[in-house]
């Protein structure tokens, strides 16, 4: 999977005009075809894919053709941690907003909490990340003046992103969590644990919740992800040198060694998460067992 990701992403780069040599004056013709040879864009297609896919498989990107002298696994590594640490955190806070509010929800339904919780989720589902973090800005930072307005300087320089990150998150696990819930109360072994005289904390701390959580689950896997690759939007509104700040930056540059390493990173790490929730539903669903 990785590697069509991958192909994919050379295979636009090199339909896309212009390239990363040339700027608002033209290069003289010598100059041109010196830089073609240092990097290899005088060999035919097949001939520049085959190296590209090597490189790939040996995770050698090579250097950035913008940020000389730097490797493309150096720039990831310096600017990865930044995206981790906001994504790590942003995700917590949505699993522990989301999951309280499904429960509450799947277990009061048809509830006023039940339609207010699911209506604030649909509102969250419908406010993007670069409308939500300029208000969050706008509110805290300028007209309150409790929270600085970007940048990592401070904790308290986490609070915005972070939550700006968690909104749309937090609506989501909130309504899966919801229709799981609802979903697995009404199964057949839910109605057998009752009857067998089980109190209801135990019928749902024991036996609901995990059949419940299996589509939250599902949805972690790509989510976290694409959360500790970097969020672009959020990276952008509140200037986090991150993993996303780069990326746009590099696709600006037309800087193809640094777009194709990001591109592999985050494929390896969908690729990582899924295979972990593909485990994890043998812990969840006695129905599913690995041999």
């Amino acid at each position: 999977m990785a590697i069509v990701v991958i192909t994919l992403t050379w295979g636009l780069i090199r339909l896309a005009p212009g390239n990363f040599y040339e700027n608002e004056k033209n290069l003289p013709a010598a100059v041109v075809a010196n830089i073609k040879e240092k990097y290899g864009l005088n060999e035919p297609w097949y001939t520049q894919y085959g190296i590209m896919l090597w490189n790939t498989v040996r995770g050698d990107f090579g250097e950035s053709l913008k940020y000389q002298g730097q490797t493309v696994n150096e720039i990831i590594a310096r600017h990865f941690p930044y995206s981790a640490v906001i994504g790590i955190l942003a995700y917590i806070l949505a699993l522990f907003i989301g999951l309280t509010a499904g429960i509450i929800a799947a277990l009061k339904q048809n509830s006023a909490f039940d339609y207010g919780s699911m209506s604030l989720a649909m509102l969250g589902l419908s406010v993007p990340n670069f409308v939500l973090g300029p208000i969050l800005v706008l509110i805290f930072a300028l007209w309150l003046n409790w929270l600085p307005t970007s940048r990592l300087q401070t904790v308290g320089g986490l609070i915005l992103p972070v939550i700006t990150l968690a909104g749309i998150y937090a609506a989501y696990i909130a309504r899966l969590t919801r229709a799981g819930m609802l979903e697995v109360m009404r199964s057949d072994y839910i109605r057998t644990a009752r009857a067998k005289g089980l109190d209801e904390k135990t019928v749902l701390l024991k036996h609901a919740i995990r059949g419940g959580l299996i589509p939250v689950i599902s949805f972690t896997g790509p989510a976290l992800a694409a959360l500790l690759a970097g969020t672009v939007v959020v990276e952008k509104v509140f200037a986090i040198p991150g993993l996303g700040n780069i990326f746009i930056q590099s696709v600006f540059n037309r800087d193809e060694p640094l777009i194709l390493g990001i591109v592999a990173f985050l494929s390896i790490l969908i690729m990582i998460f899924n295979l972990l929730v593909d485990i994890s539903y043998a812990f969840l669903d006695p129905r599913i067992r690995y041999e």
